[in-house]
């Protein structure tokens, strides 16, 4: 058997079922292999779609993703999906075919390349050690890292003699040390006004976090790609920093103790530091000791699985003197109510600023909130509008939100939404995207259409890089470099195969109604004029931490 079958047949053994990728030569036996071998194939239009599809996959069902890509540029043409997936420590294996030939003109450096974007780099050394050396690379990718695993042409098309692959060991969580579970015991035994913040480390622990929040009475938030995580708690305050509503960083900026699990407690979080008040005790729970304080000093800090740390944490309380699970803590019947009445962006009043034939990007947002289905998975792209879906926008927990926002490249969001659309067919895809980001990815529409992926796919249209011309234009800067003439994005994607509604006021919204409410056969693209007056709240912000 030639190296580049086992390779493939052995991966999907080891439990690979969907792999995404643009197919070459060089990547053309293994993809077969692993199609072979039982997995999905989904072919993408652009290496850089097909990396950030993989990425989306692995963050919505939390699996490893597959990446298959050709030798030279079809790495480097996948390289910031591949930095996105690194930086947020997605677990995520890319295939890479390698030329060896140090004179061929597909030569590049797949290690160095790897490293320079944090991701790890492996490689099938022989064809003895083939298996072996894709065993060791996926299991690696099972920690939560990204790997790319070089597959040497010459390497993959000699024969080998294939063995029995073995079984995964399985990963036990990092419990915390008995001390730092005291330690943290009596940070929040002796809190008046405990909030939590969760991040990405913990999706999937809502049950042992909540069940600690309620025994020391903390208020619940997440960091941004943890949104939905706390959805139905009364004690939710959802996104913490830029995206916080006034009432979340007015409840975190009076806390005396404030939890960050599993989160970085980064400066889009924190607000640059400015939710975090000075006299508060902050922690860090991590199950990376690297990670802790990475951002900014913490008072204590707690290797350790967030489930398992929440878990001893809380029958530390439970079964000590005061520290029954009806602590009031920060859980007064008048917060509440404040939560309650003006705890997402939807309460906050705002003057509607649609008119001359732009729908403010709130109007627009809210009237989408509650017409698509709850059962949603909203995919964001970066940009000044990002703001607006993100926080308007319900999702019904965290795996309904994909956010590869950790290098904040513009044109990732619609690859992103088509991943996790593969992921959770149960649940309509919503792609939010600007005009410029849209047009970078739109070759994906095609992907969209080809799959027949019932999708919305909403593009807030100000003709322009919006965040550029909100940052520079105040000091008189010269701004055509970053604006652009009207574009008809809805023919566009009626050219892909969508149905194409072009918004200028909530009426126009009235098509979208009947496309829910239809067979929904061709996806839907909705192409918003939204206003562009200012800069988004969050931006402006951002830019002044800057």
């Amino acid at each position: 058997m030639r190296v580049a079958e086992a390779v493939g047949r052995g991966l999907a053994g080891l439990g690979v079922n969907t792999v995404f990728g643009v197919v070459g030569s060089g990547n053309f036996h293994v993809t077969n292999a692993l199609v072979a071998g039982g997995a999905r194939f989904v072919a993408a239009r652009h290496e850089g779609g097909a990396a950030v599809m993989a990425d989306a996959w692995a963050r919505t069902t939390g699996s490893p993703g597959v990446l298959t890509v050709h030798q030279g540029p079809g790495l480097t043409n996948a390289m910031t999906g591949i930095a996105e997936a690194a930086k947020s420590r997605t677990p995520l294996l890319v295939l890479a075919a390698e030329a060896p030939e140090i004179r061929s003109n597909f030569h590049v450096d797949v290690a160095g390349l790897a490293a320079a974007v944090g991701a790890v780099p492996e490689r099938l050394y022989s064809p003895a050690s083939a298996l072996a050396d894709a065993h060791r690379a996926y299991a690696t990718a099972l920690g939560r890292r990204t790997v790319v695993l070089a597959l040497p042409l010459n390497v993959q098309g000699s024969a080998c003699e294939p063995g029995p692959v073995p079984a995964l060991r399985r990963a036990y969580p990092t419990a915390p040390a008995a001390e730092a579970v005291i330690a943290l015991t009596e940070v929040l035994r002796g809190a008046r006004r405990p909030v939590f913040i969760a991040g990405r480390g913990a999706r999937g622990r809502t049950a042992e976090l909540e069940r600690l929040a309620g025994a020391c009475g903390a208020l619940l938030a997440t960091s941004a790609v943890a949104k939905g995580l706390f959805r139905g708690s009364p004690w939710n305050l959802d996104v913490s920093g830029g995206f916080a509503t006034p009432l979340a960083a007015e409840l975190i900026g009076d806390a005396d103790v404030i939890v960050g699990w599993g989160c970085s407690l980064n400066m889009w979080t924190t607000r640059h530091g400015k939710l975090i008040p000075p006299r508060a005790t902050l922690v860090q729970v991590d199950d990376d000791p690297a990670a802790i304080g990475r951002h900014r000093p913490v008072h204590l800090g707690v290797p350790g699985d967030v489930a398992e740390t929440a878990r001893a944490v809380a029958d530390a309380l439970g079964g000590s003197p005061g520290g029954s699970s009806s602590a009031a803590g920060y859980r007064s019947a008048e917060v509440r109510d404040q939560i309650a009445g003006q705890g997402r962006w939807r309460d906050v009043a705002y003057k509607d600023e649609s008119g001359g034939g732009r729908i403010d990007p709130r109007t627009l947002s809210i009237t989408l909130d509650d017409l698509l289905p709850a059962e949603r998975t909203v995919a964001v792209d970066s940009g000044n509008f990002m703001g607006y879906p993100s926080m308007f926008l319900s999702v019904p927990d965290e795996a309904g939100f994909c956010f590869t926002q950790a290098f904040q490249s513009i044109g990732l969001g619609l690859a992103t939404a088509i991943g996790a659309a593969v992921a959770r067919p149960d649940r309509l895809a919503v792609a939010a995207l600007g005009d410029g980001g849209a047009l970078m990815g739109v070759s994906e529409l095609e992907t969209v259409a080809r799959l027949g992926l019932p999708m919305v796919v909403v593009v807030y249209d100000d003709e322009a890089y919006g965040a550029e011309v909100h940052h520079f234009g105040p000091d008189g800067d010269p701004l055509e470099v970053v604006r652009f003439p009207p574009t008809d994005i809805a023919a566009i994607g009626r050219g892909f195969g969508f149905d194409g509604v072009t918004v200028r006021d909530p009426a126009d919204l009235a098509p979208v109604r009947d496309w829910l409410d239809g067979p929904r056969e061709r996806p839907l693209l909705i192409d918003a004029k939204v206003t562009a007056g200012h800069g988004s709240w969050w931006l402006e912000e951002a830019f002044r931490g800057h």
